[in-house]
Parts: structure tokens; sequence; C-alpha cells
């Protein structure tokens, strides 16, 4: 990851907003990209359709791509290298969503947990994309265009598991009780938040944020018969305590870099 921006080269934030909220919120959002990227990832050339592998593997890479920049943000913030930033922290510094934390699982877990993901990361760039500093508004402008391909991808396959027998909803169904609990903590709130506010960065509290995420699956669940998620649990914690899964995935994206430090993006 050759994406390593000095704080000169970025446009200042606003004065309201201290170093720490914006790169709170960074590393939350490039850790969810991140994570996601390479948990897809591992459905190359095992998905159910040949056409799968191909849709997995590219939606993979637009994820770990979106993290690269917002990591080379978060890096010409703090002056940090974004390779150490994602390779070089061990798996509790990662503040990606629990919502991510789970294994794989099958295919159903997998679209499950994508269509989750990308309509709550959807309201979140919506909120950000009016912002006042103009290095994140301007990426989350090119993040949008690409991630609605990605919503409609999670939509199709949602609806088609739904509807494609008793299997495939019994399984559907399965992934969507052990993901919701963990569903909403997208939307876990930001120690630095209200300065994210006052500076005019995020348009909405996290709270907020989450209302409109329900209101806007709503329709897409009642449509399926599929039960809502329910409200997180220790809502406050939703970015800590990352399980045996996540390290299992940290050991697989860190090896090579951990057997050669020198190794780049």
């Amino acid at each position: 990851m050759n994406a390593q921006r000095s704080i000169e080269a970025l446009p200042p934030p606003p004065a309201a907003a201290p170093a720490t909220a914006l790169a709170d919120l960074l590393r939350s959002m490039a850790d969810d990209e991140f994570v996601i990227g390479f948990s897809d990832s591992e459905w190359t050339g095992i998905a159910p359709l040949l056409e799968e592998d191909v849709a997995m593997s590219s939606l993979a890479q637009d994820e770990l791509g979106h993290a690269a920049a917002l990591y080379g943000l978060l890096g010409g913030l703090t002056g940090s290298d974004p390779d150490a930033l994602a390779y070089d922290r061990e798996p509790d510094a990662f503040r990606h969503c629990r919502l991510l934390d789970h294994g794989r699982g099958d295919w159903a877990m997998t679209i499950a947990r994508r269509f989750l993901y990308d309509t709550a990361d959807a309201v979140r760039l919506e909120a950000l994309s009016g912002g006042s500093w103009s290095a994140l508004a301007e990426l989350v402008g090119k993040l949008v265009r690409e991630e609605r391909y990605h919503r409609m991808h999670a939509r199709a396959w949602l609806d088609r598991l739904a509807r494609g027998g008793d299997e495939s909803r019994t399984r559907l169904l399965a992934a969507l009780a052990e993901l919701g609990p963990d569903a909403a903590t997208v939307f876990t709130p930001l120690p630095g938040e209200p300065a994210l506010l006052g500076a005019g960065i995020l348009a909405a509290p996290m709270v907020e944020l989450e209302v409109r995420w329900r209101a806007s699956i709503a329709p897409t669940f009642d449509a399926l018969d599929l039960p809502m998620p329910p409200p997180a649990s220790e809502p406050e914690r939703g970015r800590l305590d990352h399980g045996e899964a996540f390290r299992w995935l940290w050991e697989e994206f860190t090896s090579v870099r951990r057997s050669d430090p020198g190794a780049t993006w």
C-alpha cells in the first residue's frame, strides 16, 4: 500500500475537529472495509457459482481498495505508515464492528453479513458525503459510487436465498439469527462523535443513523418475511472484544507481512 500521504499534502481538517476524533472515525471505517474485504476474498475459488468467484473477488478487491484509501487518509493525518496501520497492529487494536467479527460461514452467512453491512455503510457514507473536511468528503463520493453495486449484488442474493426453497431459507434465517445481535454495531458511537458533529464532518449522530438504516431495510425484510435485527447488546462495545474467528483471519492477512516485514500491498 504505497498510499502514505504527509499531513502537509492533505487539506487541513476543520479546527473544531480534533485529530483524535478524525483518526477514530477513519480507523473504524478502514478496519470495516479491510476486514470484510479479506473475509470475502476467502470465497475465491470455492463460491457456489463460477460467476460468484469473479463477483466476490471483485467485491473484495473494491473493499481492500477502499481500506487502502482510508488508511492513506489516516496515515496522512497522523504521520503513520498505512502498511503498518493495516498489518502491524495486534488483533485487539482493530476497531471494526462486531458484525464483521464472525467467521466466513456458509454462503447464506456471507450474503446476510454483506447485506447488513452494505446497507449500514450506505447510511454512514451519506452522513459523511457533504462533510466539511474536503479530503474525506471527496473520498466518500468515490466510495458511494462503487458501494451501490455491492448493495445490488447482496440484495439480489438475499432475495434468491429467502425465496429459493426450504434449505436456502433455513440457512439464511440461521445466519440472520447469528448476525442480528451485532448488525447495528456499524453505528457504535465514537468517542469523538460530538466534535465530528460540531465540525460538520458527520451530519447526524450514530444513534440517528441507526434509525435511518432500520427504516431503509424494513421494506426489504417485510417483503421477504425476514426478522429485523434486534438492538445491539452492549452497544458501547460494538467495536471491541474481537473473537477467535477474527484472530484466525488476522493470522491469515498478516502472515506475509510477519514473514517479511518489508512487504507492501
